[in-house]
């Protein structure tokens, strides 16, 4: 009976089977844009904070019984709360994510109380001695072992000495791992669904302008632009950009651990200036006989390159309806590489009508506090309509632009901008700079009477064309001197005049009294 008992106790804690999937058949990647980064602000490559919703497809023989299902080659950043796994014939009994990488410091904690190999090689003759270990602490880069010989420390004698593991623990991967726990009734190769959202992800629209000579039109191409800050990459994926602004919390995932390996050691009549403190990041690490050198390529002379074909067409994202957003689809399968960024073309328009406005924005009718005279910023402004007549009407998602004009040898650059978000009907403004050309001074006319009292406001225009000026007025107290009618411009006062070529126009005023 005590036979049985024991038996049955061993039996019920035997782990359950494991059953891998290293890679995925197939995978398709969605990325939505952070959402509190502005179209005028670029990507922070270090501190992605858009997301990325990864559907892929896997292949796996699980066997009868309750067991448990590696996904390995899952993106860094998952969250394993979002994980959805459909295919298994019996359903998940719970979800985890292996955080623990394979590394020179997580095998050696791995292998606490586990017999390794240990290789000594002396660093005056080169002659090298081996024999068996046992690894009985290793806290704080203080490898304490235990061999035929006693208790030593690793590295203590002066001797460069190596540890060679024979498999690899259970726990540790080469790459992130989510795992499954599943009851099957019985064993099948079934073909698994895996869909998460992960962190370390965005995109955006990168446009580039070509303004024409006489400047009322321009050429328009913009980039869809991905990144991917994740240590996991996805060949050959299905790749989809959302835009719009998508309602989601602010969460950072815990991310896979592969800490370095440092060793430390004082032995016995040194000080710790007569060693040096020794980093291994990517320490070769030797399995089973083996060699396994981690993030190391081989330097190949590259042969001359053959002469480069005629270009391929042009492959351009095509945008679809997602709702309220819109999904800009990859028409072909691409690599999203880790760590990278990648570019197809999003859109291309040529000739699309514009007209160039100079404009002041919240000029206050006080501009100096009741001081004599200020110079304000005048900025260029590209405006034209998303519309089909315009050579528009499609949406624009926000992004970057950067303006080129026609030079005689080559294009010249002639400022840098941004697009917001822009619907089809909508009108588009672009901020390429600030004008040197337009100029604007306020001037009190009679400084000597206090606060308040009489101003001009005076646009000089030294283009040798006429060019369309604004100023868009804070509210305040002020009344008009000069026979001029004001418009509104988003609900405030607006000055919207035409200055005739290398002349100037005024605006009087009076602020502060009747």
């Amino acid at each position: 009976m005590l036979a049985w008992l024991m038996f049955g106790t061993a039996a019920a804690a035997a782990p359950p089977p494991v059953a891998t999937s290293p890679a995925p058949r197939s995978v398709a990647v969605t990325v939505y844009r952070a959402p509190g980064r502005g179209a005028d602000q670029a990507m922070d490559l270090r501190w992605l904070n858009g997301f990325a919703l990864v559907t892929e497809t896997r292949r796996i023989s699980i066997p009868a019984g309750e067991s448990d299902v590696r996904f390995e080659g899952v993106a860094g950043g998952i969250l394993p709360e979002s994980a959805i796994v459909s295919g298994f014939p019996g359903g998940v009994v719970e979800k985890n994510r292996d955080a623990w990488l394979l590394s020179p410091a997580s095998l050696l904690d791995a292998s606490l109380g586990r017999r390794v190999h240990l290789r000594r090689t002396s660093l005056a003759t080169g002659a090298v001695r081996e024999t068996e270990a046992v690894v009985r602490s290793s806290a704080d880069g203080a490898v304490v072992l235990e061999t035929p010989h006693g208790i030593e420390g690793l590295r203590c004698d002066g001797l460069r000495s190596t540890l060679l593991y024979d498999r690899v623990p259970a726990g540790l991967s080469a790459t992130p791992t989510l795992s499954v726990r599943v009851r099957s009734p019985r064993a099948v190769r079934a073909t698994v669904t895996l869909s998460y959202l992960a962190s370390g992800f965005d995109w955006q629209a990168d446009y580039v302008a070509r303004l024409s000579p006489d400047g009322a039109s321009m050429d328009l191409f913009a980039w869809l632009t991905l990144a991917n800050g994740d240590e996991t990459g996805f060949r050959q994926a299905d790749t989809q950009a959302v835009a719009g602004r998508i309602n989601r919390s602010s969460y950072s995932p815990r991310r896979p651990q592969a800490p370095p390996l440092v060793l430390r050691c004082w032995p016995s009549g040194t000080t710790t200036s007569d060693l040096e403190e020794q980093v291994f990041e990517k320490e070769e690490l030797e399995i089973s006989g083996s060699r396994m050198m981690m993030d190391v390529m081989p330097v190949m002379e590259a042969p001359m390159p053959a002469p480069p074909p005629p270009p391929p067409p042009m492959m351009m994202a095509r945008q679809e309806d997602l709702g309220d957003l819109k999904l800009y689809r990859i028409p072909e399968r691409v690599t999203v590489s880790a760590r990278s960024q990648k570019q197809v073309a999003l859109l291309a328009r040529e000739k699309v009508k514009v007209e160039t406005v100079y404009r002041i924005e919240a000029y206050a009718p006080n501009p100096g506090g009741g001081g004599g005279e200020v110079a304000l910023p005048v900025t260029r402004i590209l405006t034209t309509d998303n519309s089909v007549a315009a050579g528009l009407g499609l949406p624009l998602p926000s992004g970057g632009l950067v303006l080129f004009g026609t030079g005689r040898a080559r294009p010249i650059l002639l400022g840098r901008g941004s697009i917001e978000d822009k619907a089809v009907g909508e009108e588009v403004e672009i901020r390429v700079g600030s004008a040197s050309s337009v100029t604007a001074r306020a001037v009190r006319l009679f400084p000597g009477e206090g606060e308040g009292g009489d101003w001009e406001l005076t646009v000089t225009n030294a283009q040798p064309a006429p060019v369309r000026f604004e100023a868009v007025l804070a509210e305040g107290s002020m009344q008009l001197i000069s026979e001029t009618a004001l418009g509104r411009r988003d609900g405030r006062p607006l000055w919207a005049v035409t200055i005739p070529a290398n002349g100037r126009a005024t605006l009087r005023y009076r602020f502060g009294g009747s």
